[in-house]
């Protein structure tokens, strides 16, 4: 009796694995997996028996997201026995990419910091540093077939020198014909057919499914891929054959690049559909992980007042923090309680001179209990209306600014307006200096131990959707508003005595010189934090698809290749004996 067995491996990353969750991927660069396969199996790394081949597609300028949203009828069965994502990136950069430089990594298993080709015309390719598929498979396997068919010159001009056929045709539908014909009559160990007809559609009209052009050349590309298949599993020896199929964007479409830092998820230029299909395999989506689930990681001056002592961290320019009568502001800040208890009423952020008692004039953060207040001159005193005393980042945010005529405050806790309330006529300036950290406690009641991160202040009042957006980021120069800051303290020092403001405004802070800075890494609902680059290898790339390839053909890799991707290990379900 035949059972059925299932082969997976997981892509393990360090410290983030829990932040991903569990991918059927790749193991780390340049290393094989473990053979689970029964021993009367033949060992063939992948364990699917001998008359391996490959078919690798190349589709440019196809987004994934075009593919999830048209869901053409061919790709859609090969979905359904493959690993595939429409998540997929061409590459994890921030240059602007080109076909050329998508080409020329998705060939050669390295990306544009080593094959150093960025523009159209292949400036600076060196195929001796970075061998092309097509010649490591030559190299390796004796009587290798390789063939490369496609409708774009440069493409196998610059990249298929070696191999052993290649076809320049007119379009795409000479591409199919070609492939079918070298199905049908030949013996390849490899076919890469190029398809370059939705690039075209996208450059002149908009990469996007709803764009008529773009739409009608992925669909017309599906048909041919249809007849592919069919032809494929027409041929004469198909049945102790055990082929390959790989459907990979060579790149997205659109604009491209990015500030260093950003998502590249959000690149469209780099949105990839990418597919690695056999009859055998199980269909797994692979999706890009849930912003959610990014981890908060950094560090943070932590402000502990106890009976004995306390820390600080005093602004040098008194100015920062007053209000005066007229004006716009958004003020914001993170932080996370440690104390772990209700007491009543430590202040840790204020701008005013007495820390322990209600004054007419400045303004400051004290917790109440189990949560917080904010207290204007003594009034308004509104509260946060939530429980913040859990050891969680909480975000906070107040704006000025008139509403209806009226000076308005308006006081924001993880995203959410808690009060709304005049100021009109209110002045509550000083000269005393913003501070973040609480004073020396009398008792349990007036002790604090908490981090601060990402005070900001703008010289704008912020909407409500404005504000539940930005309060949750990580600030940056793409950040909206970012010009308008008056200062930006993220508080993200290791060592030293300065908080220092990245707004340009030069208005730091000074800690007290027993300031200690914690590490943390967390997850939080009322943080988004800047997206951690491992996210970008928990998706198949363009540079991951050599390492594949070559492990399909029992191909050995040697580390001094050096190779740039990583090995996507579909899963498979196979007979035992």
């Amino acid at each position: 009796m035949k059972k059925g067995f299932t082969l997976t491996i997981t892509l393990k990353y360090l410290g983030l694995a829990f932040v991903f969750g569990c991918f059927l991927i790749a193991t780390g660069c340049n290393k094989g997996f473990e053979n689970t396969l029964p021993q009367s199996f033949r060992n063939d790394t992948a364990g699917l028996g001998a008359g391996k081949r490959v078919l690798y597609i190349v589709l440019d300028g196809v987004t994934g997201t075009a593919v999830k949203t048209l869901a053409p009828t061919n790709i859609a069965q090969i979905n359904a026995k493959a690993t595939y994502t429409y998540d997929g990136l061409a590459d994890n950069k921030y240059n602007v990419i080109t076909n050329a430089s998508a080409w020329t990594t998705m060939l050669t298993g390295y990306d544009y910091t080593k094959h150093n080709v960025t523009a159209e015309d292949f400036t600076g390719l060196n195929l001796q540093a970075t061998p092309t598929i097509f010649t490591r498979i030559n190299s390796s396997i004796n009587n290798a077939r390789t063939v490369s068919i496609a409708s774009t010159t440069v493409f196998n001009d610059r990249l298929a020198t070696d191999a052993t056929v290649k076809q320049n045709v007119s379009d795409d539908a000479a591409v199919k014909v070609g492939v079918v014909a070298e199905l049908a009559s030949n013996n390849p160990s490899m076919i890469v057919a190029q398809f370059h007809s939705a690039e075209t559609a996208g450059a002149a009209n908009g990469y996007t499914a709803s764009t008529p052009a773009y739409a009608a050349a992925i669909q017309s590309i599906d048909g041919y891929i249809g007849e592919i298949l069919t032809a494929l599993k027409a041929r004469k020896g198909y049945s102790g054959e055990n082929w390959l199929v790989i459907i990979a964007s060579n790149k997205g479409g659109g604009q491209s690049g990015g500030v260093v830092g950003s998502n590249i998820f959000n690149d469209p230029s780099r949105n990839a559909y990418i597919a690695f299909y056999n009859p055998r395999f199980s269909s797994v989506k692979i999706a890009q992980p849930d912003p959610n689930s990014y981890p908060f990681v950094g560090t943070a001056p932590r402000f502990i007042a106890t009976t004995a002592t306390n820390v600080t961290a005093i602004q040098n320019n008194t100015a920062i923090g007053n209000f005066g009568t007229t004006g716009n502001f958004t003020f914001m800040f993170k932080f996370r309680d440690d104390y772990g208890q209700a007491n009543y009423y430590p202040m840790f952020l204020a701008k005013r001179s007495a820390f322990n008692s209600v004054s007419s004039t400045g303004w400051g953060f004290l917790f109440g209990g189990n949560s917080a207040q904010l207290d204007w001159g003594g009034t308004p005193r509104p509260g946060f209306g939530i429980d913040i005393r859990d050891g969680r980042w909480h975000t906070v945010a107040f704006t000025i600014g008139l509403l209806n005529g009226v000076r308005t405050l308006t006081l924001y806790v993880d995203g959410l307006t808690r009060y709304s309330g005049s100021i009109n006529g209110r002045n509550i300036d000083n000269n005393i200096p913003l501070r973040l950290g609480g004073d020396v406690g009398t008792d349990g009641n007036t002790q604090t131990n908490l981090l601060i991160r990402d005070v900001a202040l703008f010289n704008v009042t912020m909407s409500a959707t404005e504000v539940a957006a930005i309060m949750r980021t990580q600030i940056k120069s793409t950040t909206p508003f970012f010009s308008n800051l008056l200062g930006f303290w993220p508080g993200n020092e290791t060592s030293g005595t300065a908080m220092l403001d990245q707004s340009g405004k030069g208005n730091n802070f000074t800690y007290s010189s027993n300031v200690a800075f914690a590490q943390f890494e967390e997850i939080s609902p009322n943080v988004s934090p800047d997206i951690s680059p491992a996210a970008y290898l928990s998706v198949p790339n363009g540079v991951d698809i050599p390492m594949l390839i070559y492990n399909w053909l029992n191909i050995a890799v040697s580390p001094q290749w050096g190779l740039m991707g990583r090995l996507y290990s579909p899963t498979v379900s196979l007979p035992t004996n």
